[in-house]
């Protein structure tokens, strides 16, 4: 069965916090359309200071992830923090104890973070949100597992559905948020937060595949 070391997945996060610092600029120009403008500095601030914090030390996959969650969600705030922090928190707590992660782990991990978010948000897909790139990935990658598809399959799976989520959210008109009191003016425009979910789980998508 197709697995990796959950001690080699470490770089993971590395992979993370330098996608999100390299996308800074594009995720803030999205969010200024209908938003704050300010998605791509929070992010990046609280991506950078979980780099700060991983400086020097060895860890594994769920090490980094619990403590990227913990720094979202005490250092960033606003609506997002809490959010991600639950998405990297529930993926690390469900692979903690695994030595190797293979197809169910992740599936797992995917799982859990959808559930997390689905707790504290009360935002569905179709609202124009983070959620509209996690759902289809989440389905996509348990769908394909539950044919039969070996794990790197499920990967190329979750990172198209995540792909096609992402895009959807152009024509979908802001249900939440401060977007949504724009109405049909929000249409038209990539939501940042699909837009962030998109490069977080096709980055770990990809880092996931590569250690198979």
């Amino acid at each position: 069965m197709e697995s990796f070391k959950n001690a080699d997945a470490g770089v993971i996060v590395d992979q993370l916090i330098r996608t999100i610092q390299e996308q800074r600029d594009y995720l803030s120009e999205i969010d200024g359309k209908i938003g704050d403008g300010d998605h791509g500095i929070n992010m990046n601030k609280g991506f950078t200071m979980c780099e700060e914090k991983l400086k020097g030390q060895t860890y594994n996959l769920s090490e980094g992830l619990s403590i990227l969650g913990e720094t979202l969600l005490d250092d960033i705030g606003g609506s997002m923090g809490p959010l991600y922090g639950m998405l990297f928190d529930e993926m690390s707590m469900a692979c903690e104890d695994a030595e190797e992660i293979n197809a169910d782990v992740f599936g797992e991990m995917i799982t859990g973070a959808v559930e997390g978010i689905q707790e504290i948000s009360p935002a569905k897909v179709g609202d124009k949100s983070l959620l509209d790139t996690l759902v289809p990935a989440k389905e996509a990658f348990v769908q394909a597992k539950e044919e039969g598809k070996g794990f790197g399959e499920c990967l190329d799976a979750m990172n198209e559905a995540a792909e096609k989520g992402w895009q959807s959210t152009k024509d979908l008109v802001a249900r939440i948020g401060r977007a949504s009191r724009l109405g049909e003016r929000s249409r038209g425009v990539l939501d940042a937060g699909a837009t962030s979910c998109y490069f977080i789980i096709t980055t770990i998508g990809k880092g996931a595949k590569s250690l198979l």
